[in-house]
This record gives C-alpha cells, sequence and structure tokens, in this order.
C-alpha cells in the first residue's frame, strides 16, 4: 500500500507539547465519525467491485481494448535506480533550527532524508521518508502563507507578515499538504531551488498517481466507488484530492468532510498570536490525519480482504449467465435512455456542445507543444550521443551512453522543460460553467503521458540498436544505423503520440462535461431511477447497477459530439494529430517480439574494456546483494552551484539558532568537514516515515577504495554524488534485513564528475 504513516515517538510528542502548550487535543468523537463516513464509502465500493469485475470479464471475453501501439514498453522502468540524491536543510519544528540532510529519491519516489551521508552508508534508518501524494512545491513564503491563512477561519495571513517559520536563504522550498505535516526546506542558491524543485515535482506527480492503472477491477471499482459518493453528496465534478494509493485517497475524502467540523470545534479554542494559532492548527489537523489513516487502512484492508475471497465465486456465476446478464443489461440501457434521452439531448444542445471546441483547443495547445517536447529533447539526446560515438568514445563507449539514455524519462530536470509546456493550461470562463475546480488533474495525466510515450520511444531505440549491435557493425556503420533506428522511432513516436493525445483529450472531455450534466439532469431524472431497479434480477444486482448504467446512457448522448469534434482535429491535422485510418506501411510486426527478451543491461554488457562493442562476461551467480547496491546508478548528477561553495560532507550539521544569519550557513557549507555525527538513536517517525527496525550496531568506516579523491573538494567543482541504491526498508517496503554497503567515490574527466564503483 506504499509508504505508511505512523504515531509519533515519545519524544516528538513531548517536544510538540512543550513547543505548543496551549494546543486542544483532537475530538474524541473522531474515530466514531470517521468509522461512519469509511461505512458508507465501503457500502459504495463494494457496490461498484462486482460491476468493476463484470466489465472487466467481457472486455476479456469480447477482446475490447486499447489498439496495438507502434512504440514497446519497459516492463520494468527503474529497477533498483535512484532518481536524485544530495543535501539540503530541513527546518526543524521541535527545535526551530535548520539542519543539513542528505537526501535521496529511490525508485519509488519516496523523498528520504537521512542525518547525513555517512548515516546511509552505514545503513543507518532514514529520519524521514516523505510519500509526497497530495502535496503541493511552494518556492514562496508568501504562497504558504496565503494556503495556511485560508486553512483557518479567522487567520488570514497578509503578505509581508511574519511566518511561522523564518527561512535563512531567499530560497525556501515547501511542501504544503491541506490536511498533512508540512516540511519546510532552503538552498543556497536560485539554480539549487529550481532543481529541488523538479526533483520533489516528480515526487509528487508519481505518487499522487498512486491506484495501478493495470489493475482492471480494484482500480476502477475504487473510483468509480469515490465519485458515485461525492455525488450522492452533489459533489461533482473533478476533485483535486484523488491522489495517492486508496488508503491515502480516502483518508482524503474523511478529513474533507470532518475539515470543517473540527475546524468549527477547535477553532475558538486555540490561543496566542497569528502564528502561534497557525501551527497550532496544523499540529491538530496532522494529528487527526495520522488517527484517520490507521484506521481507513484497517478498514479498507478488512473490506478489500473480504472482496477477494468472495471474487471467485463471483466469477463463475458471471462466466456461467455473462450472455444473460449482458441481455439485462441492454434491456435496463434501453428503458433508461427512453426516459431521459429528450431531457439529455436538449441540455448537450445547450449547454455543451457550444463549448466543446473551446474546451479542446485549450486542451490541444499545451498538450501538443509538451509531447513536441519530448521528440525534440528524445531527438536532440540521441544525436548528441551519436556524435560522441563518432568523435570520441566509439563503440566501446555506447554502454555509457546508452545507460544514460536509457533513464531519460526518469529525469526529472531534462524532462522538466516538457512537463512546464502544459502549466499554461487555463479553462477561462470555462472553469466556472463546468464547475472544474482546478486544471491540475489534467495537467498531471499529460505529464504522465509524457514521461510514459519518452520511456517509450527510448527502449525501442535500445531494442532496436541492440538488435543492429549482434551484426558486428564498424563504428562507421553504427552512427549510420543510429541514425536510421533514430528516424524510424520518431515515426513510430509521432503515431503513438496522437494516438495517446487523441486519447487523453477524450477523457479529459469527458471528465469536464459528464458530472455538469449529471448535475444538470438531477433535479429531473435522479428521483427517477429508483424504479428501474425492478428490471435487475436478484441473482444480478451485484453486477448491474442502475445508477451505472444511467451514466453511461448519458455518456452516449455527448460521445458524439466529442468524438466528432477531435476527429476534425485530426483531419485538419491540427497539432500533427493523424486521423483514425492512417495506419503506418512500414509498422514492424515482429518489433514487440523483441520486447519480450531479458531487459538490456549496457553497463555490464557494453564497457571499455569490450573489443568492438561485444559484450562482456558477466556471471550473475556470482553477484551478491553488495555488490548489485554497491553497481546502483542515479539519474539525475548533483551539481552544485560556483556560488553555493562545497557540498555538505559527512560530519556537516549545521545548527542555526538564528535562522536569518545567511552569513552563517555559507560560512559553514564551505568549511572542511571530515568530523563524523554520532549515529542517532532511533529515526524520526515524521508524516511518512519508514517502517520501525532495530538499529544496527556501528561498524567502522570502510576505507576509500584506490584512486579515490581525497575528501576535500575544490569550491565550484560539479559533484556527482552517486550512492548505491537504498533498500526496501529505507523506502518503507518491508524486506529481509539488508547487507553491507560499500562507500562511493568519484573521479573527473574533461567533461564532468562521474560516479565509479
Amino acid at each position: 500500500m506504499g509508504i505508511d504513516f505512523l504515531p509519533l515517538r515519545p519524544e516528538e510528542e513531548r517536544a510538540a507539547r512543550v513547543s505548543v502548550p496551549t494546543s486542544p487535543p483532537t475530538p474524541a468523537s473522531l474515530p466514531e465519525k470517521t468509522e461512519k463516513i469509511l461505512r458508507g464509502f465501503l457500502q459504495f465500493y463494494e457496490d461498484q467491485y462486482g460491476v468493476a469485475l463484470f466489465t472487466s470479464m467481457r472486455h476479456e471475453i469480447e477482446g475490447t481494448g486499447l489498439p496495438q501501439t507502434q512504440l514497446l514498453w519497459r516492463k520494468v522502468p527503474l529497477d533498483e535506480r535512484i532518481i536524485f540524491s544530495g543535501n539540503l536543510f530541513q527546518y526543524q519544528e521541535d527545535s526551530k533550527k535548520w539542519r543539513n540532510r542528505f537526501s535521496l529519491v529511490p525508485h519509488n519516489y519516496g523523498l528520504v532524508l537521512y542525518e547525513n551521508k555517512v548515516a546511509y552508508e552505514r545503513q543507518v534508518p532514514p529520519r524521514t521518508v516523505i510519500n509526497s501524494a497530495g502535496y503541493k512545491v511552494l518556492t514562496s513564503l508568501d504562497q504558504y502563507l496565503e494556503l495556511v491563512g485560508n486553512s483557518l477561519p479567522g487567520t488570514t495571513s497578509k503578505s509581508g507578515s511574519t511566518p511561522i517559520f523564518k527561512c535563512p536563504t531567499q530560497f525556501p522550498l515547501i511542501l504544503w499538504h491541506p490536511y498533512a505535516r508540512h516540511y519546510y526546506f532552503c538552498m543556497m542558491t536560485e539554480a539549487e531551488q529550481d532543481k529541488w524543485q523538479a526533483v520533489v515535482q516528480d515526487c509528487v506527480r508519481h505518487c499522487n498517481n498512486g491506484i495501478p492503472e493495470d489493475s482492471k477491477v480494484e482500480g476502477p471499482a475504487f473510483t468509480d466507488a469515490i465519485r458515485m459518493y461525492r455525488q450522492a453528496k452533489e459533489l461533482y465534478g473533478t476533485w483535486e484530492m484523488l491522489c495517492g494509493n486508496e488508503v491515502q485517497i480516502l483518508s482524503n475524502l474523511v478529513m474533507e468532510e470532518l475539515g470543517p467540523e473540527l475546524k468549527a470545534e477547535l477553532a475558538p479554542r486555540l490561543k496566542g498570536k497569528l502564528q502561534e494559532r497557525q501551527r497550532q492548527w496544523i499540529q491538530i489537523s496532522d494529528s487527526a490525519y495520522r488517527m484517520v489513516y490507521e484506521q481507513v487502512k484497517v478498514l479498507f484492508e478488512e473490506t478489500l480482504s473480504k472482496l477477494q475471497r468472495a471474487r471467485p465465486a463471483m466469477e463463475a456465476t458471471i462466466r456461467t449467465d455473462m450472455d444473460q446478464i449482458i441481455t439485462s443489461k441492454e434491456h435496463l440501457a434501453s428503458k433508461i435512455r427512453a426516459f431521459i434521452l429528450p431531457k439529455a439531448e436538449v441540455c448537450v444542445r445547450n449547454h455543451v456542445q457550444p463549448y466543446i471546441p473551446s474546451i479542446l483547443e485549450a486542451l490541444m495547445v499545451p498538450t501538443s507543444q509538451g509531447f513536441t517536447e519530448v521528440r525534440d529533447v528524445f531527438f536532440k539526446e540521441v544525436t548528441d550521443m551519436n556524435l560522441n560515438v563518432i568523435n570520441e568514445g566509439g563503440i566501446d563507449k555506447l554502454g555509457e551512453y546508452m545507460e544514460k539514455l536509457s533513464q531519460l524519462a526518469y529525469h526529472p530536470l531534462k524532462m522538466q522543460g516538457c512537463y512546464e509546456k502544459m502549466e499554461p493550461l487555463r479553462l477561462d470562463g470555462l472553469q466556472q460553467r463546468f464547475d472544474v475546480s482546478s486544471t491540475s488533474v489534467f495537467k498531471q495525466r499529460a505529464q504522465i503521458l509524457m514521461r510514459e510515450q519518452m520511456d517509450n520511444a527510448v527502449y525501442t531505440f535500445e531494442t532496436l540498436l541492440h538488435q543492429e549491435l549482434g551484426k558486428g557493425p564498424t563504428r562507421e556503420e553504427l552512427c549510420k544505423s543510429i541514425q536510421r533506428i533514430l528516424e524510424r522511432v520518431l515515426k513510430k513516436y509521432d503515431y503513438d503520440s496522437s494516438t495517446v493525445r487523441k486519447r487523453f483529450f477524450r477523457e479529459a472531455l469527458l471528465q469536464i462535461t459528464i458530472p455538469f450534466l449529471l448535475k444538470k439532469l438531477a433535479p429531473t431524472c435522479k428521483s427517477e431511477l429508483p424504479r428501474f431497479q425492478e428490471l435487475i434480477f436478484e441473482d444480478f444486482a451485484r453486477f448491474l447497477l442502475v445508477e451505472n448504467t444511467y451514466e453511461e446512457v448519458v455518456l452516449q448522448t455527448v460521445m458524439k459530439d466529442i468524438l466528432q469534434a477531435v476527429k476534425e482535429a485530426a483531419v485538419q491535422r491540427k497539432h500533427n494529430l493523424y486521423r483514425d485510418s492512417v495506419v503506418l506501411h512500414n509498422s514492424d510486426p515482429n518489433l514487440h517480439l523483441l520486447g519480450e527478451g531479458a531487459p538490456i543491461d549496457w553497463g555490464q554488457e557494453y564497457t571499455d574494456g569490450g573489443s568492438g562493442g561485444s559484450p562482456s562476461p558477466v556471471t550473475p551467480e556470482g553477484v551478491t546483494l553488495s555488490e548489485k547496491r554497491r553497481r546502483a546508478k542515479q539519474v539525475v548528477s548533483v551539481v552544485q552551484d560556483e556560488e553555493a561553495g562545497l557540498p555538505l560532507e559527512e560530519g556537516s550539521e549545521p545548527s542555526l539558532a538564528s535562522p536569518d544569519s545567511v552569513t552563517e550557513i555559507r560560512g559553514l557549507l564551505s568549511q572542511d568537514l571530515q568530523a563524523e555525527s554520532p549515529l542517532p538513536a532511533d529515526p524520526l517517525l515524521n508524516g511518512a516515515p519508514a517502517l520501525e527496525r532495530p538499529q544496527p550496531e556501528a561498524v567502522p568506516e570502510m576505507p576509500s577504495p584506490p584512486g579515490s579523491p581525497p575528501q576535500h573538494l575544490l569550491p565550484g567543482k560539479a559533484v556527482d554524488l552517486e550512492p548505491p541504491s537504498p533498500t526496501n526498508q529505507e523506502t518503507g517496503e518491508q524486506v529481509s534485513s539488508p547487507g553491507g554497503r560499500a562507500p562511493v567515490h568519484t573521479t573527473e574527466d574533461s567533461s564532468e564528475v562521474r560516479t565509479e564503483f
């Protein structure tokens, strides 16, 4: 279920009581109210589970699905990879001081914070693991003060007022959540801030997408249940807090409902100055969110387990009565259609149809610009690699170049330019008409599709190049082959990009218009729906619901207009969209067979020692777990700015009594730091902490391998920290006890500093 929340340690609770002595406790009735809300939702979930199971099995039998893509897709995108690592300052709310932390982002995109790099290398449990689902990344104190002021009635903060904390630099980075605790970081330069913002925003984007897309039953049942539950309370349209895994989303749902009650009951009891009351409220909200999360987790897992136990019997019934269920559903749909069709068509004609072209154009422009940028970045990276093969390393360096290219889609800095194209998305004048609270849902979905298409293009290129290398080409032949394969992949990308974008436009238009139509039709149609229940046989009641069939009929009334609008855009070749009738004549029927092979390990197969690019011998049996960790690669290099001085090393621990002292931070940053910090007794269990485990005994630091550079680095040099991959326990996943970890060292060449293992 992802990274879990755990209760505060006794030390943290004492610190909270000391810092906020007047903070009132959460109401004793919170568990009862939480359970009542959950029981109501879980009934919707059980109903939707049977419908989703029937729909999935019907699609499986009838063979309906998405068309065959031209590009291949990678089955294990980031196995044992690290996205990013480096040092940053974190504000400690208990001591009100800034501390330097070694941070890394592993393959599951949890932001992991260690005491320092030595603690990481010695496998000391991390102090914090942040699951950033539902968070907003802010780079301005004014933005933060506005959100905090809006969260508590009567405490609106004005620009320039005293904040909850003081940032010692002009470059803060704040993680804000409407219910959970907040996290405060700062950087020394704007360039560092931009880099960390891109990395953390990538974490948020990934963690928000917490429900697996390959879940054919549980995922659709859950999202449909959320929609139905909120519509029953007359809450239509997109929901901004549909973020994270099922437990996190349910916790957000409960807090959305209980939040106003908590504010009304507790806000008058808060004492002190404005910032003190805001701080108290943040702690109260976080405490309530933790309690709700733990309760939600237990009840949801119980319900899911019950449904999974009942699934075999439900599947047997569906297989036996599939034809009868389909016939019954078609009969039900025909009766509902006859009842609502005249009203729905008038509503579509007057209130939806005139605005579809405007909505589509608003979606097409930034989305297509983003996908074009993906194409340009891919073209540039492959072209640069080809030039490097010609001018520098030849085939001997190909493994190193391809290792970097294979991670391109997961490089938050290189992909940032693609993602930023979605930021101008606005539905001016249309958001209010269609009750679209925020466009962030559409931005995030488009950005995820961009990353998927980039990785598909890269993986297809890898696969075709790997096949070509089996012919033993010379350097000149290899360069021509790379160019030919690049052109081939770009054609496939253009086709798949068009298909993906058209599907995205259709889905977005439905997400915008269907809730609006349901809300418009509700006063005249919703009260009449119960009379259609008698048309469903009792044996089929678990697989057919009147509400779902009603929504499908409403969808069909507007779907033809949406399809026509997207088709016209493709016929006019707007934004490089292809018509549905266009088929690539040079499509490769056997290409997808190549993608079924074992993953390509460029770092092991093609090394500097290889002869003519031939694979280096590898003995998988001889590779230990420790060796795998030692060889772990990092997607993004950490490059410090010249203004920032030295990157903080193992022993650095700035303790800023006066957070306004920028000079003090800069002085600490430029010191030669070699002293080792003592190991912490226990990890701090923060908003999304690592799982508890016994603390390992301190072990002597391993000596640096021969050839490693001295510990003192010159200011202004690029530093590439590529630590070994963290264990699953460090990222909040349960695994067996970890093995040893070897230190990292770097070597310099004329272009960059890179890590060697």
